[in-house]
């Protein structure tokens, strides 16, 4: 099921704009909250869809029940424009256990590229819930390839939820198609309907990861 949280009119829209507008991004601190703030929107969005169960907490006047998450939850991200959306959802879910995943783009002479993971550090994903959370979602290999490779490593999730800013309508439908429908949900704040020959987002953001750390080379 595809989640796109801007179409409801909200305060993450304000991140968005910040995100997105080219002489606020210059501020990477700004821009690395406001990736970190829209994943606190989003890990609340996905908190609606989690398993709860009753606990009964003392209190200092007598004992109240609450309705609190039952999953076990593993927040999965890659590295390293994917670490202040992570956090986001890592300040809502504080208990959940963590994954990294470290994947590039193999470019060729003609311009062409493919998707190669390099490094995962994982737990056991066997029957858990896992968020697996990246800022953009361009052309979708990277986010399919990330859950082979953790999957791989961890077990079989019991329900997938893929997270992130921007994404791009080819990459809706690579996911989509590529990923167990029963099993994946997937969340973005905005959808843009463009990508580059280089597989940029447009409008997007631009590098995520270079207005978050710097550029690289």
């Amino acid at each position: 099921m595809l989640h796109i949280l801007n179409q409801q009119n909200t305060v993450l829209n304000k991140f968005i704009a910040e995100i997105r507008d080219k002489s606020i991004q210059k501020d990477s601190m700004r821009f690395r909250r406001n990736l970190e703030r829209i994943g606190e929107v989003t890990a609340y969005e996905i908190s609606k869809q989690l398993q709860y169960e009753d606990r009964t907490v003392e209190t200092p006047l007598g004992e109240a029940v609450v309705a609190t998450v039952a999953d076990d939850i593993v927040i999965a991200t890659i590295l390293r424009a994917g670490l202040p959306f992570h956090q986001g959802f890592l300040n809502y879910f504080d208990d959940a256990h963590n994954a990294f995943v470290s994947a590039y783009r193999k470019s060729t002479k003609d311009g062409k590229f493919t998707v190669k993971v390099e490094y995962i550090s994982c737990g056991d994903l066997e029957g858990k819930v896992l968020l697996l959370v990246d800022p953009m979602l361009a052309t979708g290999a990277s986010i399919v390839l990330a859950w082979q490779a953790l999957c791989e490593k961890g077990g079989m999730p019991r329900h997938t939820h893929i997270a992130s800013v921007i994404a791009s309508e080819e990459g809706v439908d690579y996911v989509q198609k590529n990923m167990p429908r029963k099993t994946t949900s997937l969340w973005t704040a905005a959808v843009d309907a463009e990508l580059t020959s280089r597989s940029y987002i447009v409008p997007g953001i631009g590098d995520a990861g270079d207005l978050a750390y710097g550029e690289k080379k």
